[in-house]
């Protein structure tokens, strides 16, 4: 897939903006705060329905402005896709393919994106949020379907914890919490769904991760996925990682049975702390290299590699199962933050996808072998050398 340009209007620091890419290296040049990761921010909203600085929308929206939209005419192969949403501050988004309104969950049909950023080291370092997030971003793209699973999910938790808070206001027990048995049967069939999902995906990413990882770190140090599982007694939140799931991936029958028997015998702690205690948002992937856990035991160098590894693994599989081709790669300000050889391993690892687009604030931080398109930005103003080549050699003739 290629994203050919991308059209931005009140989106964060852009009242507009009109940016052309082209396949192979694309470089966006900027000093920080200047926009470049704005538009990179952009790209990948398309795909993950999500952004990897905030949790919400508002953010994205510029100030004084009720909406923004993002708008970018994809390509793939012989097939031109025009693909916009428009991000509310207040209210649902909405979207349009080629046009025509649709869903907002469509959209990942059409935008095939990997981000690598600074904020990756989260992914190892950071809380079990920063994983599941991680996970659920990939799952949207391998399957856009669980956009809605994942949202109607959210949206019975948070009636479900409602409901318990107002129990243990009104000091209610026992049979006269019946209205729980409902969200209880929703939350079980929307859960196993996402927690088979995730464990699947941790199976499937298991070789590609070890591969990456040698390919970045030059050393084989058996890095491996697995999901605590709070169905199984695990309790990440609360600092409890508990037994890792390591019987290969729950059928959705048995997930179903864990995780009703779970809330059963965390009822009255459920009651009594306000809370649903059990199920895939208490979940945690731990991440483990030379078999410790990365979190806590990994060296800086080490994080890094793992991290660079999911998003390698996340491409080649990306990559290995869409008819649309290559997921456009974004290495947001990455460089900055490696050495020397890992900035070239990871160059060389990037360079041979059919778009990679790179953001950096000091230009001689990007390996030669990603030089090629150049754009500069500046305020918020985007400057495109090739553009601006093409322009001097016409008024010459």
């Amino acid at each position: 897939m290629i994203v050919e340009h991308l059209s931005l209007v009140d989106f964060r620091n852009y009242a507009t903006a009109e940016l052309a890419l082209h396949t192979g290296p694309n470089v966006l040049v900027g000093r920080n705060g200047q926009g470049k990761t704005n538009l990179a921010e952009a790209v990948v909203f398309l795909a993950t329905l999500g952004s990897h600085r905030v949790s919400s929308d508002a953010p994205m929206v510029r100030d004084g402005q009720e909406y923004a939209i993002i708008r970018a005419r994809l390509s793939h192969g012989e097939r031109k896709v025009l693909a916009e949403v428009q991000l509310n501050r207040q209210g649902s988004n909405k979207a349009r393919i080629n046009g025509s309104p649709a869903k907002t969950s469509e959209l990942p049909r059409y935008a095939h994106v990997v981000l690598f950023a600074p904020e990756d080291l989260q992914i190892v370092r950071g809380d079990p949020s920063s994983r599941r997030r991680f996970a659920d971003q990939l799952l949207i793209q391998r399957a856009p379907r669980m956009s809605a699973v994942l949202g109607d999910y959210d949206r019975v938790l948070k009636q479900r914890t409602a409901l318990l808070k107002s129990a243990r206001a009104r000091g209610i027990r026992g049979e006269a919490l019946s209205t729980l048995d409902v969200w209880d049967d929703k939350l079980v069939a929307l859960g196993s769904e996402i927690i088979v999902a995730r464990q699947r995906l941790a199976a499937d990413l298991q070789q590609p991760v070890a591969d990456a990882y040698a390919s970045i770190a030059g050393a084989d140090h058996q890095p491996q996925l697995d999901w605590a599982l709070s169905i199984r007694g695990a309790d990440p939140e609360d600092g409890e990682g508990g037994a890792l799931e390591s019987d290969g991936t729950l059928s959705p029958s048995m997930c179903a049975e864990l995780f009703r028997a779970s809330l059963l015998a965390k009822r009255t702690q459920e009651l009594d702390r306000g809370l649903t205690l059990t199920g895939p948002h208490r979940d945690d992937l731990v991440l483990r290299v030379r078999g410790l856990p990365v979190k806590g035991y990994a060296s800086h160098g080490e994080s890094w590699s793992v991290a660079l590894a999911l998003r390698l693994a996340s491409a080649e599989l990306l990559r290995s199962e869409s008819p649309a081709g290559d997921p456009v790669l974004i290495l947001d300000d990455v460089f900055a933050e490696l050495d020397a050889d890992r900035r070239q391993r990871l160059a060389s690892l990037t360079a041979g996808y059919e778009q990679v687009v790179v953001t950096a604030a000091v230009e001689e931080d990007i390996p030669e072998v990603l030089h090629a398109h150049v754009v500069r930005i500046t305020a918020g103003t985007i400057s495109d050398e090739r553009s601006l080549a093409q322009d001097e050699e016409t008024a010459d003739d």
